[in-house]
């Protein structure tokens, strides 16, 4: 098979299209032929060789596809070789086969296609691991999303709408902020004129934020627990703004606030699997009623992933960048 491979880490260059050996299914795992994967902020960091795949996981950067199953491997039940289905990886999903565990394997959601649900998995058990399962978002709190445009961005509007809450974003554009308010947003702010303490301050008639999805990590941290409501719970996912921050921790306390963060890559399987289930249960059915969908920008062919890298790197999509196999 072919797969997108790093012979050394560097620019969108680094990025060989390659003639790989074929993954082999184990114990309690399936090999997916893949019909598309998403390009995700990790795969530029894997690239860049600052974000190593888990032990034992595919060496291929891609946290997520869709596909059809090729074969079973041992101890595997529910599913059947040519089920369509989408899947959350450790890696390996910029490549024509993948490996997956069956705990992490969904059902492609009725009315989309096999291509678009390749654009699910990551946002999705992001989103509702974080936003829902570690912040317990309530029905008509408030939800700050920084980064209201990307893929994480427009899922996290999306569900929080469909499930009754207020949804806030940041974003760097008009035109941005006016697909965040299509997809549902009710507070738009422009991080580049705006201040999104005040923003959300005012929006709120001085409360602040019941929950805050951050991506940026240390440059946001101060002003994030500004903005939080008091039992206002702060959920980081990344590290664009920086890694280490100062933390005012009498503010917190003032706030009674929380903060957590953390990643999906490395955790274990069990917790994987987890989330994949409550993602099946829960949020499938807003897909299939129409509540929810993917945001894809564009698909590009699997060879041509270093100009997805570089679309991704400068911000210049709304959603997800789809990479299709040939």
């Amino acid at each position: 098979m072919h797969a997108i491979t790093i012979p050394q880490p560097g620019g969108p260059e680094a990025l060989v299209w390659a003639d790989v050996p074929d993954p082999v299914p184990g114990e309690g795992e399936v090999l997916v032929e893949v019909a598309a994967s998403a390009v995700n902020r990790a795969d530029i960091l894997q690239r860049q060789g600052s974000y190593s795949p888990p032990p034992g996981a595919s060496p291929y950067p891609g946290l997520e596809c869709s596909g059809r199953i090729a074969a079973l491997g041992p101890g595997v039940s529910g599913w059947a070789v040519g089920d369509e289905v989408c899947a959350l990886l450790a890696g390996g999903g910029y490549a024509e086969k993948v490996v997956v565990p069956a705990g992490q394997l969904l059902p492609v959601p009725e009315g989309l296609s096999l291509r678009q649900a390749a654009a699910l998995p990551e946002v999705v058990c992001t989103v509702w691991s974080n936003v829902f399962m570690i912040a317990h978002l309530r029905p008509d709190e408030t939800l700050l999303v920084h980064g209201g445009s990307s893929g994480i961005g427009t899922m996290a509007i999306q569900l929080a709408k469909a499930l009754g809450a207020r949804v806030a974003v940041t974003a760097g554009t008009k035109e941005k902020l006016e697909r965040c308010a299509e997809l549902g947003a009710d507070v738009l702010v422009n991080y580049r004129e705006q201040d999104f303490v005040a923003e959300i301050k005012q929006a709120t008639d001085g409360a602040g934020a019941d929950v805050i999805l951050d991506n940026m990590g240390a440059k946001y941290l101060d002003r994030n627990v500004q903005a939080l409501a008091v039992n206002g719970r702060l959920a980081i996912i990344g590290m664009q703004g920086g890694v280490k921050g100062e933390l005012n921790i009498g503010a917190l306390l003032g706030k009674r606030g929380a903060i957590s963060a953390t990643s999906l890559r490395g955790r274990p399987l069990g917790e994987k699997a987890a989330i994949v289930a409550a993602v099946r249960e829960h949020v499938w059915p807003l897909i299939a009623a129409g509540d929810v969908r993917p945001i894809v920008d564009r698909e590009l062919p699997m060879p041509q992933a270093a100009e997805a890298h570089r679309l991704v790197e400068e911000s210049g999509h709304i959603g997800k960048v789809l990479l299709v196999t040939p």
